[in-house]
């Protein structure tokens, strides 16, 4: 998620929820304590002598256990709706605590939810209707650079600014392709592909992924080599928890000049945005690699306090702002970008600059692991293969100044991103892809909190359905990591194939098939499952 969501005031008290909290676990204590019980004694059986499981075991009877359950769960909307808490919380410390948790929890019959940053948009990392523990993998987060190989090999748990702050430490033109927010939980994160401002240079995070140590379903580690290339294949992109528990990743890190240049542009509709929107569209994905724009249009109150669109071109440039000036001249001179406008800075100051820190803040903060202003927000995501028309442009920004409390970004592909195949990796949103689009509603207790949820729920399905003569169709495509249950969901205890189906080819076109393969290679019984998981692929009966 962008780091400049609009901050708005995080719940005021947690009392409302706490005895919420305690009277579900009054309920739950009643059906699943034997269940829960003779989990937790299997623990310890299965996990490393060294490493005692016992420290990283929370139950609700221990103090910390709503705290550390609140303090990753991103999205105030799930988190203040949820209906059921999970019976316990492993926090590994050590890999063996995380093979416990899978080979305990397949015993005795309870779902597993995998979280390491708490991202998820719809909460699927920390909610569940059936019985659940939730496996925290937010202490397993080392990271290990080595600049002989030019690799890095991280764990599940380390946040997107632990990794560039690891990187920079060790070296001035080295970065690595991966997301803007610096509170992102790498499992997650990755799984889903990975993008950011170096996604037309150099792809995705997963494009650059050479290695993975996952946790299978009977609680063997397996690497690339023993998990095979197909299951391999569907980890970059399709989303791990289908699959398994992604421990670690090794990527190759990629290089980046000393000197980046960055910029932010804002025009308003009587400064002709409209116009430079269209002209955007035609002109982005085509820009040579080294440059990204993001478009970002908000309604805001101009002077007359009259409501307009204000839009922002941001860029990244790896290159100094000379040649950006030319290059921008060149190919969208309408813009009109002069060196006041420029940046330089080196790549991991950039980094803070469109995670929205001031500039001069200290590189320190990446090492900030948990978000801590959080809201409650409803995101929805689109592809774009034609330019929106002008009139289109006008239906979006007329929706935008009616609901208000809105941000969306348009992020440009084509470069690196339509020269990899969608079948290279499981992620298939590739070539014929001019934009791709998040759309996000956030509120605050103050507009209402849960109560104003299914409101503002809606007016993100109207502007939804306001897009959908321009974006794509048949399926209309869907980015994993902007979850949004709108596209199609299961039950949270089982997978009907043809539900997945609908969602799956929102999500991966036609890789959903072979991904659905690749599940029933690593997990036939299905024992890795959420509302939005992929299904192992049914055998096809004997004719």
């Amino acid at each position: 998620m962008h780091h400049s969501i609009p901050i708005m005031n995080p719940f005021s008290s947690t009392l409302p929820f706490l005895s919420l909290f305690i009277l579900l676990l009054s309920i739950s204590s009643a059906t699943s304590s034997g269940q829960v019980d003779n989990f937790l004694q299997c623990l310890p059986t299965q996990s490393h002598r060294s490493f005692p499981i016992a420290d990283a075991i929370l139950t609700p009877a221990n103090s910390s256990f709503q705290s550390i359950y609140q303090l990753r769960a991103n999205n105030l909307r799930v988190l203040s709706s949820a209906t059921s808490r999970p019976l316990a919380i492993i926090t590994a410390l050590h890999p063996s605590h995380a093979q416990a948790t899978v080979i305990c929890a397949k015993r005795h019959g309870l779902q597993v939810r995998i979280r390491s940053g708490g991202h998820d948009y719809e909460g699927l990392s920390y909610t569940s209707s059936v019985p659940f523990v939730i496996l925290d993998m937010f202490n397993l987060n080392s990271i290990k650079v080595d600049m002989k190989t030019e690799t890095a090999w991280v764990q599940a748990g380390a946040t997107t600014g632990e990794l560039y702050y690891r990187i920079a430490e060790k070296s001035k033109v080295h970065g690595f392709p991966s997301g803007v927010c610096t509170t992102l939980g790498i499992g997650g994160h990755f799984s889903g592909g990975g993008y950011g401002f170096l996604m037309r240079k150099y792809g995705l995070s997963i494009d650059n992924v050479i290695d993975a140590e996952l946790i299978d379903a009977n609680g063997r580690i397996l690497n690339r080599k023993s998990m095979g290339e197909e299951v391999f294949w569907a980890i970059r992109g399709g989303g791990t928890t289908s699959f398994g528990i992604i421990l670690s990743w090794t990527v190759k890190l990629v290089r980046v000049p000393p000197k980046i240049t960055v910029f932010t542009v804002q025009r308003t509709l009587s400064q002709g945005a409209t116009e430079l929107a269209y002209r955007w569209q035609q002109v982005a994905p085509k820009l040579p690699k080294d440059l990204f724009i993001r478009l970002q249009p908000e309604p805001i109150n101009n002077n007359n306090n009259n409501k307009t669109i204000r839009v922002s071109f941001i860029g990244h440039f790896l290159g100094q702002t000379d040649r950006l000036v030319q290059l921008m001249n060149a190919n969208f001179p309408e813009l009109g970008l002069t060196q006041n406008d420029c940046l330089e800075m080196s790549w991991v100051e950039s980094a803070l600059y469109w995670a929205g820190f001031p500039n001069g803040t200290s590189i320190d903060v990446l090492l900030d692991r948990v978000q801590t202003s959080r809201v409650f927000y409803k995101t929805k995501s689109d592809y774009y293969k034609a330019v929106i028309p002008r009139e289109g442009l006008e239906t979006l920004w007329q929706v935008l100044m009616d609901i208000e409390n809105i941000f969306v970004q348009l992020n440009p592909y084509g470069g690196r991103m339509e020269e990899i195949s969608d079948t290279a990796t499981a992620f298939a949103h590739r070539a014929g892809n001019l934009f791709k689009v998040q759309y996000t509603i956030t509120w605050s207790e103050s507009d209402g909190g849960l109560s104003a949820a299914a409101r503002f729920i809606e007016l993100s399905r109207r502007l939804y359905r306001a897009m959908a003569p321009y974006a794509s169709s048949n399926p209309r495509e869907a980015f994993i990591n902007y979850r949004d249950l709108d596209v199609g969901s299961n039950e949270s205890g089982e997978t009907d194939f043809e539900v997945a189906k609908e969602y799956g080819t929102k999500y991966f076109r036609n890789n959903f098939f072979r991904l659905a393969g690749a599940k029933a290679m690593i997990d036939p019984e299905n024992f890795f499952k959420n509302e939005q998981s992929i299904p192992p692929l049914p055998t096809s009966p004997a004719h």
